[in-house]
């Protein structure tokens, strides 16, 4: 039994006590607040409900961008990851392609004709892509020319001949 009911018990004991009635229990069915303070009720009641919505849903919000964060996070990850390995992989596969084609040049024996042709074979892909605009030629080119010249049938002393590289005739030579 609470405070307030047992003075409310006491107060109407003393009202029916005169008439030989002694209240034993009292129980509030319902109370009938005057309009005005019920208005005031219903007004607290209705904003503590929205604080509370306004709670969850600005918690809702905030945990859905942290999850989304950490998911945009993880997949970064997933693809630097899966980036690194592919670079890794293809940088492994020229290693191995450039191996088996050092090992071919090597077993093959190369000369001077099959160096000078692949010298040559290599000339256009130098001039390929719109920025190519000033072309260094390495001197060996230069030897493997000389080397077509001599697999072209021509004479070896005007194929080394200075000149003789680009049809022309050899320097004349004088004694001193």
């Amino acid at each position: 039994m609470t405070r307030s009911t047992g003075r409310l018990r006491g107060v109407l004991d003393e009202a029916t006590g005169r008439w030989g009635i002694r209240v034993s229990r009292v129980e509030l069915k319902a109370i009938d607040p005057p309009h005005s303070i019920q208005d005031s009720m219903e007004k607290q009641m209705r904003a503590e409900r929205d604080r509370r919505a306004a709670i969850l849903t600005a918690e809702g919000t905030k945990q859905s961008a942290i999850l989304t964060a950490e998911g945009q996070r993880q997949a970064s990850i997933l693809a630097a990851e899966g980036e690194a390995k592919a670079a890794i992989l293809r940088a492994d596969g020229e290693s191995q392609a450039i191996q088996k084609v050092f090992d071919a040049i090597h077993k093959g024996n190369p000369d001077q004709k099959l160096l000078a042709y692949q010298y040559l074979q290599t000339l256009p892909k130098l001039a390929e892509g719109s920025a190519n605009k000033l072309w260094i030629i390495p001197s060996e080119v230069g030897e493997a020319l000389k080397g077509i010249g001599n697999a072209l049938g021509g004479n070896t002393a005007e194929a080394t001949a200075p000149g003789s590289l680009f049809g022309e005739a050899p320097a004349e030579r004088t004694e001193p």
